[in-house]
């Protein structure tokens, strides 16, 4: 975006306002245009003002945050940065507000004070600027895709072909459009988005609630078995190792990688290691570079690999740098992921079959 990002600041605490619109002003290509109480005030501002990105308190008075941003990506699709708190149900209703088009979230710090908010002054300034670039769709009906049970059979069955994604910015979305397109006896998939912590088990849990796969947040030394999804904790690392002949998950208390915990990185490089070609990689929506050398490690031990492509990434960020680094085999629409996954994974029982 050309200029300075406008920025509309929502929010029903004046001390929180204030404190946001300092943080935000601090960069020089920010421009904080306007704050407001609650979702009535905003809409007029809105009008008024025609900012390019807002920052949106998750509960607001007269209209909660949820309502109003419906409305929003309804009658005025725009760029909009979730504000929650860390708790279990600032989580679910802020996840809700993700699926709804929202671009991303912050949480609070837990000490809500202007030394506590500071600290986290690059990441809120970040997650602003890339909002600005994103591509923000309007909300529109999604069919919702038919719960089916698992059987005994696919809870225990095994698979020569593992799938790992890495997604950011945009891809709690992504993912649900993928998983929930998934048929119960899909292969093992592994998933490390960028969440907050607490954000990934009711992440985890809600894409389980509508799935025909199994959906959990993963936990250390578990089996990978086809039909699952196993989604890294927001706050470890994530890896895929071997244990005899099986896979299983590690997790664990690591440093940052890249900037970033859990990072994708991590987990593409360790499923080059274990897997080598018995592997599909996709790179979904997100910001910055983060699994672009992971999954050209990931190629480079004769993996499949999947780029979301422009068009349908609400930030090109990530899968543009694996791209450019040679990473990307083929590039893909978000609509056509989840089915190119299944054709890849089921290569070898279609030889078998000839």
């Amino acid at each position: 975006m050309a200029g300075r990002v406008r920025v509309l600041v929502i929010d029903d605490s004046a001390l929180m306002r204030r404190m946001l619109s300092d943080l935000l002003s601090s960069d020089p290509m920010i421009e904080v245009v306007g704050t407001a109480p609650d979702p009535l005030v905003a809409r007029e501002k809105i009008k008024a003002l025609s900012p390019d990105v807002l920052t949106l308190d998750v509960e607001m008075p007269k209209m909660d945050g949820i309502a109003f941003l419906e409305k929003l990506m309804t009658l005025r699709p725009m760029p909009v940065v979730m504000v929650s708190s860390l708790t279990e149900n600032g989580a679910e209703v802020t996840l809700r507000a993700l699926e709804l088009g929202a671009v991303d979230v912050f949480c609070k710090p837990t000490d809500i004070n202007e030394t506590g908010l500071a600290a986290h002054a690059a990441e809120l300034i970040g997650k602003v600027k890339a909002a600005a670039n994103a591509r923000v769709r309007p909300l529109g009906d999604r069919p919702a895709a038919p719960v089916r049970q698992l059987g005994v059979a696919t809870l225990y069955k095994s698979t020569n072909t593992l799938v790992a994604i890495g997604a950011s910015t945009g891809g709690v979305e992504a993912l649900r459009d993928i998983i929930l397109a998934l048929p119960p006896e899909s292969p093992p998939i592994v998933v490390t988005q960028h969440i907050p912590p607490r954000f990934s088990t009711s992440f985890a849990n809600r894409l389980n609630s509508m799935s025909a796969v199994r959906v959990k947040e993963a936990q250390d030394g578990e089996p990978i078995v086809a039909g699952h999804v196993f989604i890294a904790p927001g706050d470890r690392q994530f890896e895929v190792r071997r244990s005899g002949a099986a896979l299983v998950t590690r997790v664990y208390e690591g440093p940052l990688v890249g900037g970033h915990c859990p990072a994708v990185d991590v987990l593409f490089h360790s499923v080059a290691q274990a897997c080598g070609p018995k592997a599909v990689g996709v790179i979904l929506t997100g910001m910055g570079h983060d699994g672009s050398g992971g999954l050209l490690a990931m190629r480079e031990a004769g993996a499949a690999t999947i780029g979301q492509d422009e068009a349908s990434c609400v930030v090109y960020g990530m899968p543009k740098a694996a791209y450019e680094a040679g990473a990307v085999e083929r590039e893909l629409p978000l609509s056509r992921i989840a089915s190119e996954i299944l054709k890849l994974c089921d290569v070898d029982a279609a030889r078998a079959r000839k």
